[in-house]
C-alpha cells in the first residue's frame, strides 16, 4: 500500500484547483443507468471510488468512454441488475444504483456496501422509500434484493433522519415511476441539486431540490443529456484549511464558494483572512496565529461533517480550548488518536472532542482510518516539526485526485511511496 511522506513546517502559497465532486459524481454515474441513451459527464474526478464505480456500470451493461474528465456512457440493455460484494466492498456508494435498477429493469441485487468505518450509515432508508414506491424487499446472504416486477408507483416517503443517498437513491427512482412522488425531510446539500439537474435534462419532472421537500412527477422514459459535475466542495475546504493551517496565502480556484460559508465563517472568526478575489475562488491568508471556535457538524448548510476531522486539525493549531461536537456520525473521531500520536493534545467524550491549543506537533508515523479522517493527517503533518510517514493513503485516493500533486505545486514537501 502507497504511503505519504511528508516534511512539515513550509507555508502553502499560490493557487490550487478544484477537481469536480466525487460525491456528486457518483451519482450522475448511477443516474446513467436510468436511459438507452448516451449521457455525458464533464469533470468527473479520477478517483478510486469513481473507478470502481464506472467499472459496476460496464459490469451492469454499459457502453463506456472515457477521455480525462469526461465519461460518455450508453446503457442500451441492463445485462446484469447486479452490484456484487467482489466490486463494491471498499464503497459505500454502490447501494446508488438500487433506484436506478430497480426503476428502469424492475430488479436489483446490491452488496450491502463498504467504504469508511465511521460509523452507521443505515440502508434502511433507501430501502424503506423503495417499498413506498412498491418494491418487494429481500435480504439474505449480505445482499439486498429489490423487485417490482410491474414497476414502480408513485407515493409519499419522509425520511426519519437527512440522508443524502437515500434522498438521491429514491430521488432517481421516483423519476421513472408511475405517478407523483413526494421526498419530504429530503437532504438539501448541493450534490443533491446537482443530480436533479442532470435528470432534469434528461427528462425527469423534479422540483424543490435543495429544499426539505422535493416532488417528482413520474415520466415514462428519459433520454440522453450532457452535463458538468459542480466543483468538490470538501477537497476545496481541505485546501482552505491547508492554507490556513500553515499560516500560507493560497487561493483555491474552480470551487463554489456559496457552498462553503460554513466553513470560512469559522475560519474567518478564527482569525484568518477569508475573501474571494474572484467568482469561483476562495483566498485564505495565515499569520501563524489562530483563536479557538467551537464547531458543531450538521446537515447543509450547516458544518460539513465531511470537514469535521480537517478543522479538529486545524484547531489544534489555535491558541486555547475549543469543543467540536459531531452529529450525523457516531463514530468519526478515529482521527484523534492518529492526531494525539503527532503531540495534538485531544480529549474525546461521546460524540464531543476537546482540543487544547496550541500544540507541537512533531512527525510521527501515523496510519489513514477513513477517507475525510487520513486528509487531517495531511494537515497536521504540514505544520509538524520533522517528517511524518502516513499508511494507507488509498482512503485518500478514493476522495482526492493526485492531491500530493497539487499540494506539492504550492510548496508543500509531500512525496508519494510506492
Amino acid at each position: 500500500m502507497d504511503k505519504f511522506v511528508i516534511e512539515g513546517g513550509v507555508p502553502l502559497l499560490g493557487t490550487i484547483a478544484t477537481s469536480g465532486a466525487k460525491n456528486s459524481a457518483l451519482p450522475a454515474l448511477a443516474a446513467a443507468l436510468l436511459t438507452d441513451e448516451t449521457v455525458i459527464l464533464d469533470r468527473i474526478p479520477r478517483v478510486r471510488d469513481i473507478r470502481t464505480m464506472e467499472r459496476l456500470l460496464v459490469d451492469i451493461g454499459s457502453e463506456m468512454s472515457i477521455d480525462e474528465e469526461r465519461v460518455t456512457i450508453t446503457t442500451k440493455n441492463i445485462v446484469s441488475p447486479e452490484a456484487p460484494y467482489e466490486l463494491v466492498k471498499t464503497m459505500r456508494a454502490s447501494s446508488l444504483v438500487l433506484g436506478p435498477l430497480v426503476a428502469r429493469a424492475g430488479r436489483a441485487r446490491v452488496s450491502l456496501p463498504g467504504g469508511c468505518g465511521i460509523g452507521a450509515r443505515p440502508i434502511n432508508f433507501h430501502l424503506a422509500g423503495l417499498e413506498h414506491l412498491g418494491a418487494t424487499i429481500t435480504q439474505e446472504h449480505g445482499y439486498i434484493e429489490a423487485v417490482a416486477a410491474n414497476g414502480l408507483k408513485g407515493a409519499h416517503v419522509a425520511f426519519d433522519r437527512v440522508t443524502v443517498t437515500g434522498t438521491e437513491d429514491i430521488l432517481m427512482a421516483a423519476v421513472l415511476a408511475d405517478g407523483e412522488s413526494v421526498i419530504e425531510n429530503a437532504a438539501r446539500e448541493p450534490e443533491v441539486v446537482d443530480l436533479a439537474a442532470l435528470l432534469v435534462k434528461m427528462g425527469a419532472k423534479v422540483h424543490g431540490a435543495g429544499t426539505s421537500v422535493i416532488t417528482v412527477q413520474g415520466v415514462s422514459k428519459l433520454h440522453g443529456a450532457t452535463h458538468e459535475i459542480i466543483a468538490d466542495r470538501i477537497e476545496a475546504g481541505t485546501f482552505v484549511v491547508a492554507g490556513a493551517i500553515t499560516g500560507g496565502d493560497l487561493t483555491v480556484t474552480g470551487c463554489i464558494p456559496e457552498h462553503l460559508t460554513a466553513l470560512t465563517m469559522k475560519l474567518a472568526e478564527a482569525g484568518v483572512l477569508v475573501s474571494q478575489p474572484a467568482p469561483g475562488s476562495i483566498r485564505v491568508k495565515g499569520d501563524g496565529t489562530l483563536s479557538p471556535v467551537d464547531m458543531t457538524t450538521e446537515e447543509y448548510p450547516g458544518f460539513a461533517t465531511d470537514l469535521q476531522a480537517q478543522y479538529m486539525a486545524l484547531m489544534t493549531q489555535a491558541a486555547g480550548i475549543s469543543l467540536i461536537t459531531e452529529t450525523i456520525f457516531e463514530n468519526r473521531f478515529m482521527h484523534a488518536q492518529e492526531l494525539m500520536r503527532m503531540g495534538a493534545s485531544i480529549r474525546v467524550d461521546g460524540r464531543q472532542a476537546i482540543i487544547a491549543g496550541r500544540s507541537r506537533l512533531t512527525g510521527a508515523g501515523v496510519i489513514a482510518s477513513d477517507l475525510r479522517a487520513s486528509e487531517s493527517l495531511v494537515l497536521a503533518a504540514l505544520v509538524a516539526k520533522g517528517e511524518t510517514v502516513i499508511d494507507r493513503v488509498y482512503h485518500i485516493d478514493r476522495g482526492y485526485e493526485a492531491i500530493e500533486a497539487k499540494l506539492y505545486a504550492t510548496g508543500a514537501r509531500i512525496t508519494r511511496v510506492e
